[in-house]
């Protein structure tokens, strides 16, 4: 009976992990708040994950560690991304107001779409490869356009999870936002 609430339990494990996650995603979404904070944010949740993977440290000091060591630079590269989406979204309803789309599908339209792709694959590898390598600013954007042709399989897995999250998050309210 003393091995059920034994810390070393496997589901006593689980569940402190799964606290641990949650605490993490309330302490990326209370300090990212201001808009300006989302990278450093994210590279701070991605480091304290990774710690917390390996059991290394407490995830609070882990989280605010990282916010505070890859501030600047993490700051400065979600400013890019942030520029760079605002632009790809610009040129994707000028071409929509022009007729470009599925249905009328011409050159600079799927050329936007490609644009688009690449973006949200340098995207979701940008944030991680800041909170585990120092790196420069290009450095770092280079390697996460780069990277993901590296590991197409990881790749894909991760974009369907996205979508399939982004899907989800968009038809039903309740069950995604949970999780």
């Amino acid at each position: 009976m003393k091995s059920i609430f034994s810390p070393d339990n496997p589901v006593v494990r689980f569940f402190v992990k799964l606290g641990y996650i949650w605490y993490l995603d309330i302490l990326w979404l209370v300090t990212s708040l201001p808009i300006f904070t989302i990278g450093a944010s994210t590279t701070a949740l991605l480091y304290s994950s990774m710690k917390l993977q390996k059991e290394e440290g407490y995830p609070t000091k882990n989280f605010f560690h990282s916010f505070k060591e890859n501030f600047k630079q993490a700051t400065g590269i979600w400013m890019i991304y942030l520029g760079v989406g605002a632009l790809l979204a610009l040129d994707l309803i000028y071409w929509n107001k022009r007729g470009a789309g599925f249905s009328n599908l011409n050159m600079p339209w799927a050329l936007s779409i490609a644009a688009c792709i690449l973006y949200g694959i340098s995207l979701s590898y940008v944030f991680a490869i800041q909170s585990k390598f120092v790196n420069t600013v290009r450095n770092t954007i280079l390697y996460s356009i780069l990277l993901p042709y590296r590991n197409l399989k990881q790749t894909i897995l991760i974009a369907i999870v996205l979508i399939a999250v982004i899907y989800f998050n968009v038809t039903t309210v309740y069950a995604v936002n949970f999780m």
